[in-house]
């Protein structure tokens, strides 16, 4: 998916430069400056990341609202007319959104529910940054679960050199906020989203063909992300 994104906004890349160098050659003259141009800055983002990113309902929106603000300057309604649509909009996607996960739960959703359901008992580690970042790292001791939350702050937890002895559970809660989950690379993830405006982002480069085991991820938030990587930013 990184490679077809990146392939999109090549071409939307090149064909800007097309139209500037051919406007300015007199080739032709196409006028990029129309009457709310700068919703292009929402429309074309979103429209890229519902091709190419799993999360649907929050880009959709965000395309919805693109083409909202577009016909309100180009005056088929007003601006007032135009938030309250987008409003409507978003509370329909977002009541949806609910309605399907929960009558169409997948089977590794259920999957994930079991498993933290039979884990609620194992020794549980808790993360909480609000308005603040929270910051642990497993050095060669026992990992059993974690709940992270982090609310207009960030969170990371690092288990790459955790003694993991049989699968493990991890439930995290973002909202404004982001959490980054390092992992090492013996273990498979098996993730359950409840998120609005947002979702679980697996960038880790290599993943086990034969994995020890498995980290059962409960996810859930708002207008944020969870980031699975097997290494650390530089």
């Amino acid at each position: 998916m990184k490679t077809a994104r990146a392939i999109i906004w090549g071409l939307a890349i090149v064909a800007a430069g097309v139209i500037f160098g051919g406007n300015a050659l007199g080739i032709f003259n196409i006028d990029i400056f129309f009457k709310g141009w700068w919703t292009l800055f929402i429309i074309i983002p979103s429209a890229i990341s519902l091709i190419t990113e799993k999360e649907k309902i929050s880009n959709l929106v965000f395309l919805s609202a693109g083409v909202i603000f577009l016909l309100a300057s180009q005056e088929v309604f007003s601006f007032d007319v135009a938030w309250k649509a987008i409003l409507a909009v978003a509370l329909i996607a977002f009541g949806l959104s609910l309605i399907v996960k929960s009558v169409f739960k997948g089977k590794t959703a259920k999957e994930v529910d079991e498993k933290i359901k039979k884990m609620k008992n194992e020794e549980n580690d808790t993360q909480v940054a609000i308005f603040s970042g929270s910051d642990r790292v497993y050095n060669n001791e026992k990992f059993s679960s974690s709940e992270l939350v982090a609310i207009f702050g960030g969170a990371n937890l690092d288990i790459r050199k955790a003694v993991i002895k049989k699968d493990v559970c991890i439930k995290a809660f973002c909202l404004f906020g982001g959490i980054d989950i390092v992992v090492p690379k013996d273990v498979e993830i098996k993730s359950k989203s409840g998120f609005f405006f947002g979702g679980i982002s697996d960038d880790r480069k290599d993943t086990a063909k034969s994995p020890k085991h498995t980290i059962y991820l409960d996810a859930a938030g708002g207008f944020g992300g969870i980031t699975i990587k097997d290494e650390t930013d530089k």
